[in-house]
Order: C-alpha cells, then structure tokens, then sequence
C-alpha cells in the first residue's frame, strides 16, 4: 500500500479509501466486518462515509467495526444533504446553517463511536448561499478538536477557489481535500476542478471510479441490465448518466484491452484515476467482500502510454463519454433568461 498526504493537513493515507456508502444499505454488518477487516490487513487506512448514507445507519454500523483500532483510521464523514428519509419536509435538517452542522456532527460522532472526525466534507454545494457561516462553523470544529481538516464534495472549480480566498479571509484552514466524481467516462473536472486543487494544494479523493458499475463491464450493450444491479432497479441517477449505448461500448472495448494486459476491467478503471498525479486517493465502495478483493491489484498495475492513448481515443479529456452527461443529483443551472 503506497500513502500520500492529504493535501495541506498533516494526514497521510493510503491510495486506496473504503467507500462505505453500501453499509446498512445493501451491505449487511458481518460482510461489513469482513470488508473493514482486509481493508486493515491491506494497509488501507483511509475511510469515508456520511450523515445520509442510511440516514445514519452507515455510521452507526461503521463505529463499532472501526472503535477498537480508531487511531489508525483516517475517518471522513459529510454533512449538508438532507436527513429526512422522506426528503420533502422539515427544510433545516440539511445544508450549512451553523445550528444543523453542528447538530449533525454531534449525530455523527455518537454514531461513529469517536469523539473526532479526521476529515469532515461539505457534502454538495448550495450556491445560493454564502459560504462564511459554514467555513466559521468548521473553523470552531476545528478549534475544538473535533475536526481535523475539512474538505468540499461535489463542488465546482469557482466554488473552490471562492472558500479558499473566503478561509484566508477567515484566518482559518484551508480546504484540504477535494472529492469530485472522476472516472474515465466522466472527465469534465479535468476542465475546472482539478485545475484549481492543484493550483490550490488541495488533495484530490474521487468516488465512483468504475462509473457507478458500468466500467466492470457487466453491462452489456442492447441487453438487459443483470438482476439487482443499479441500472436494473430503475436508478434515476445512473440512468441519466452513465448507462446510455455508447458508454457500455467505451466499457466493453476497455474490457477487452484491460483482460489482455493480465487485468479486468473494474482495476484498470482505478488505475487510470490514480495514474493522475493530481489525484491522491480513490473511493472504493464495495458491496461484498469479493468485491473488495477485486481492487487491491489496481495498486500494483504500471500505466503505459498505450493504456493513456486508448482511453484518450474514446473520451476526449475534459469531456464526458456523451453528451447531456449530467447527475441530476447536482444539476446544471444552464442560462438565466427572462422569456
């Protein structure tokens, strides 16, 4: 297992982060204990969860797996999505009022079973609001020792670049780490974000980077979507986004290419993210243990210029595989006009 630090904070984690999104989701508690088990006996370090994820039923499972070793884990959670399961009512239990952040990580820690989070993430951007009152709250987080660092999920390069100047304003920590969605098929934060978290030091941590699902290959071209998986259950998200004809081609000749280099297709999809220099760590979020295994030779395979080339060919940097590429979870705002 290789470490890098975290951006600016004095952190140091592995290339690999445990993604634990699918915990009391679809992952139950002994596969969850397996999966964190291996990921310690692997070198992993670094894990990464939220308040929503189970509307708190990951944290609560995750705490007792990670209590009896927590110094060794580098834990990241996220506040600002809404924790109303029903998501149409009581509108201040989520976004950045200092009252809801603070409560919710209060939630958090008793969830988690620690009295601090390494990295605490503003989970989305809400630009119709300031910023000043969430980087105040974090600043006192930090202050108390409850935070370690801070970071930014799903925002954009500007939105970057503005809580970056707003926290020098503040005399307070910078963002240290970024997590944007980046994968092979999804390369438009080449365009503004990776940019700015270079410029800016910022660690760059990406989820999804097998597209949620898509780059296995399990998806075939004019075929049914197999039994129980995402696109199968009728996901709004990857249904407007990654499963659409000509990315299940872009998979099926990765496959191809990865299966005669000695590997399938889901590690030469991680592979390519970690072979970005700007990025520090991957987002793996497994639902079972055969999946976790799946990952680890992702670390040990050496990126050639012909591997660069080929995915080069088959989606343009700083482009997505097809146009209209946009998760409707964190829409375009598109023209402002009066008609």
């Amino acid at each position: 297992m290789k470490y890098k630090k975290l951006g600016a904070s004095p952190l140091r984690v592995s290339s690999l982060c445990l993604g634990t999104m699918m915990f009391a989701d679809q992952t139950d508690a002994a596969a969850a204990g397996d999966i964190v088990s291996l990921a310690r006996e692997r070198g992993v370090n670094f894990v990464d969860t939220a308040d929503v994820y189970s509307v708190g039923g990951c944290e609560s499972m995750l705490g007792p797996l990670l209590q009896a070793d927590r110094h060794h884990w580098v834990l990241a959670s996220k506040v600002g999505n809404t924790m109303n399961a029903a998501k149409n009512a009581l509108p201040n239990q989520g976004r950045f009022s200092r009252k809801w952040m603070m409560h919710e990580l209060e939630a958090s820690l008793t969830r988690l079973r620690t009295d601090y989070l390494d990295i605490y993430y503003l989970h989305r951007d809400f630009e119709d609001d300031s910023l000043e009152e969430p980087l105040r709250a974090l600043d006192d987080m930090m202050r108390q020792g409850k935070i370690r660092a801070w970071g930014v999920s799903n925002f954009r390069g500007w939105r970057i670049a503005e809580a970056v100047y707003l926290a020098r304003q503040l005399g307070m920590a910078a963002p240290a780490v970024c997590q944007p969605y980046y994968n092979l098929l999804n390369r438009m934060p080449e365009v503004e974000v990776l940019p700015a978290c270079a410029q800016f030091g910022i660690a760059v941590v990406p989820y999804s980077p097998i597209a949620r699902g898509v780059l296995t290959g399990k998806y075939l071209p004019g075929s049914q979507p197999p039994e129980g998986s995402r696109a199968a259950r009728g996901d709004k998200r990857i249904s407007q986004t990654e499963f659409r004809a000509e990315s299940l081609t872009i998979a099926q000749r990765l496959g191809e290419h990865a299966r005669g280099k000695g590997i399938d297709l889901l590690q030469f999809a991680v592979a390519w993210v970690l072979a970005n220099q700007t990025v520090t760590s991957v987002i793996a979020g497994p639902k079972t243990l055969a999946q976790w295994q799946q990952y680890f030779a992702a670390l040990d395979y050496t990126w050639t210029r012909e591997d660069e080339a080929l995915v080069d060919s088959l989606v343009v940097a700083g482009h997505p595989s097809t146009p209209g590429f946009t998760d409707p979870q964190y829409p375009v705002i598109g023209r402002r006009v009066s008609l």
